[in-house]
């Protein structure tokens, strides 16, 4: 089987962080969101190679993965992004076999296993919302196989949202529906992977729904400190340090590197992740995300998120800064 990342996106929901770190590299409860999907898929097992679908910092993009990937690699750069069908075009000449595609701004409790047992064409994970209008839906028939996709319907045809990761078995046919989409009239202005999965039905194939237990946004900044907040109460994430200085209070859950700094009358908690090499003095976190070597002294953060190396000093509220940034206030009373 081979793997299909898109990942050229701006991630223009998350700026200023995006500025200078791709999307998928952001971090979550101590590790990038790209490698909670990287873990199923060795658990899964039967990846020979995983190619992503380059552009914005694509440079980056390259070198965590050859740095970090447990799989082979190829990289391919969409240098114009007009469609989700057009990424995965790019992607074609390089499959030769089962395909799945993965759209990383989101982390997922997905049973992968089922590519193994289930007899159809494809598979397209879901997951019931209530918000149905925001997202594009899947209709199915009596015995799960979809029928249609159908965006931001304005009455509940269905409930199960398309979260951006499929299966594809009959990567020949997806071949073709891929051409034929960039052979109709742009949907305003971009090409849709989901119209090549219609044209797939309407040709015959079996694509099953199949709801996935858990669905984590990590594509916008509100979304993201909330997926940190599930991962470490649901996923075994936290991680504290074994001894405290005096003054210094926890409120799990919590995840901490081992070198990072606590000293002062600073609390920690809830739903924090403190990267490597940071030091904390005098400080109260809650519902925050902290980048790596960051130095905040004399700080009250909640619902902010702070890239590596930043320096906050005297100040109170929330706050979100890029990479090696610095905050000073007056005080923090």
């Amino acid at each position: 089987m081979k793997v299909i990342m898109p990942v050229a996106g701006k991630g223009t929901r998350l700026r200023p962080h995006t500025h200078l770190v791709p999307k998928p590299m952001l971090p979550i409860a101590g590790k990038p969101v790209i490698d909670y999907v990287m873990d199923d898929l060795q658990q899964l097992g039967g990846v020979e190679e995983v190619i992503y679908i380059t552009g914005h910092l694509k440079d980056k993009v390259e070198q965590f993965a050859r740095e970090h990937s447990p799989f082979p690699s190829v990289f391919v750069e969409q240098v114009t992004q007009n469609g989700t069908a057009d990424a995965v075009r790019l992607a074609m000449p390089h499959v030769d076999q089962p395909v799945m595609i993965i759209f990383v701004d989101t982390i997922f409790d997905a049973d992968f296993s089922v590519v193994k047992s289930l007899d159809v064409d494809g598979i397209i994970w879901t997951k019931e919302v209530e918000d149905y209008q925001r997202f594009g839906v899947v209709v199915t028939d009596a015995e799960g196989n979809m029928t249609q996709i159908i965006e931001k319907p304005s009455t509940p045809i269905s409930k199960r949202a398309n979260i951006g990761l499929y299966y594809i078995r009959d990567w020949k046919l997806l071949g073709q529906a891929i051409d034929w989409v960039m052979t109709q009239p742009p949907n305003k202005g971009e090409y849709y992977l989901t119209d090549a999965f219609q044209y797939m039905i309407d040709h015959g194939a079996k694509i099953r729904a199949v709801d996935v237990e858990g669905w984590y946004d990590a594509g916008k900044l509100d979304t993201l400190l909330e997926t940190n907040q599930t991962i470490l109460e649901k996923r075994g994430a936290a991680r504290r340090p074994k001894t405290l200085p005096a003054g210094v209070t926890i409120v799990d859950p919590v995840y901490i590197e081992d070198d990072v700094t606590l000293s002062g009358a600073t609390t920690i908690g809830p739903n924090v992740s403190l990267g490597a090499g940071s030091v904390v003095k005098d400080t109260t976190l809650s519902h925050t995300i902290v980048g790596k070597k960051a130095k905040l002294t004399n700080v009250t953060l909640t619902k902010s998120f702070l890239g590596d190396e930043v320096v906050v000093e005297n100040f109170r509220g929330e706050c979100t800064v890029a990479d090696n940034s610095e905050v000073r206030g007056t005080t923090n009373k």
